[in-house]
């Protein structure tokens, strides 16, 4: 999956470029510096790459998350409408700028159900974040006709969902800001890092003076620099840019395989009648950085799953067995409001909501969900030997668990 798998001479000669100079920060040192402007160079490929009109780099995913919030308005008591299954840094960020995330039930898209959204609206409601979970997108359509009937901002969360397409255009492009992360494991990697796309220029414009404590960038140095606004130090260095710069050149080969590699695994699984796999909205659009399938039940997943890992073999379910990062049943310190910072009243009752919210309809589609990550190095002696023993798994389960009408 991550396009750590292929860390090379290519990014070294990147980082290397800006050792040589000693100039680390993005901004100022004009002479040392040598012309060598690493950050620019990647948001001019990410606008190229993805079709942006603006690209602003930050510091990690979440800080990009935080900016756009921030520059599009969203402040304390406003509700952003999100996922139940996402990242944590989700609703870190809404937090952040005071707001209240309110969560609501995924579909088998694993990303929001629009009718859950629309039922969630109400007069306090500034946006709709949808998060293109597992390489995939949301209904990004219904989702902005939503937005377009209830005057909202539509704000991308594409940080899991670098190089999916919906309808030809790029997720974290479409809405009126749209974000990626650069982390360690995600399909392009800066080690950390993020960045905010828009096309409209007033939101880039305040982007890049939000996360440089507010400067305006104007000034022939950064002490002749104005401060129309407060900002945030979530400035990316050059050594982080500098790795993203090399990735980015190798996006395309990352996609090839992993479509190639999705594929073969999933054509291993079209073998099993019980199999039925993720709905995705533009299958044309499919990153392919996981293949996420179900069964027909939680105690044929959870058998299938139980039995993959006594034999060795990663096979990811958000819902009982990994992390506690990404579902909203593992989230006790979110619905016990377990927060070192006060929250506003407005958050308080939001996340105490949490803790009584039905969500047995996510449940039924997270404990039957199976996600598992395809590698960028898998020879095709490893495919096949993953493919064979997740079929031969399969039918051992299948024939001691039949699955009943």
């Amino acid at each position: 999956m991550p396009g750590y798998e292929f860390f090379g001479e290519e990014e070294r000669k990147e980082v290397n470029e800006v050792l040589e100079t000693g100039i680390l920060m993005r901004y100022g040192f004009d002479g040392p510096r040598k012309g060598r402007w690493k950050a620019v160079e990647l948001e001019n490929a990410i606008k190229e790459t993805f079709g942006a009109g603006y690209a602003q780099l930050t510091s990690s995913g979440t800080t990009a998350l935080t900016t756009a919030l921030t520059v599009l308005g969203v402040g304390a008591g406003d509700e952003v409408i999100m996922p139940s299954f996402t990242f944590v840094a989700s609703f870190e960020a809404v937090l952040s700028v005071g707001a209240v995330p309110v969560l609501v039930d995924v579909d088998e898209t694993l990303t929001v159900n629009p009718d859950a959204v629309v039922k969630a609206i109400t007069p306090k409601t500034k946006c709709i974040m949808p998060v293109h979970m597992c390489g995939s997108m949301a209904d990004i359509d219904a989702l902005q006709q939503i937005c377009k009937e209830h005057n909202l901002v539509f704000l991308e969360d594409a940080c899991q969902s670098i190089g999916a397409k919906y309808k030809g255009k790029c997720v974290g492009t479409i809405g009126d800001a749209g974000t990626f992360s650069f982390d360690f494991v995600k399909t392009i990697t800066c080690g950390e890092g993020g960045v905010v796309m828009t096309n409209n220029e007033d939101t880039y414009i305040k982007c890049d003076g939000f996360q440089d404590h507010g400067h305006d960038h104007k000034g022939v140095d950064r002490g002749a620099d104005l401060h129309p606004f407060m900002g945030q130090n979530f400035r990316i260095s050059e050594l982080h840019a500098a790795v993203g710069l090399a990735q980015i050149r190798k996006l395309s080969t990352f996609l090839e395989i992993q479509k190639k590699n999705h594929q073969v695994l999933r054509s291993y699984l079209q073998q099993i009648p019980e199999v039925s796999f993720r709905v995705i909205p533009d299958p044309e659009g499919d990153s392919c950085t996981f293949l996420s399938w179900f069964l027909p039940t939680e105690e044929l997943t959870r058998a299938f799953i139980t039995e993959m890992k006594a034999q060795g073999i990663a096979a990811g379910n958000f819902y009982w067995f990994d992390n506690n990062w990404h579902y909203i049943r593992k989230w006790d310190h979110l619905k016990s409001v377990t927060a070192l910072n006060k929250l506003n009243d407005a958050q308080e009752n939001g996340l105490k909501k949490l803790g009584t919210q039905d969500f047995s309809a996510s449940d039924r589609v997270m404990s039957r969900c199976i996600s598992t990550s395809i590698g960028l190095t898998w020879t095709e002696e490893q495919l096949k030997e993953k493919g064979e023993k997740m079929v031969a798994v399969l039918k051992k389960i299948l024939s001691s668990q039949p699955v009943t009408a």
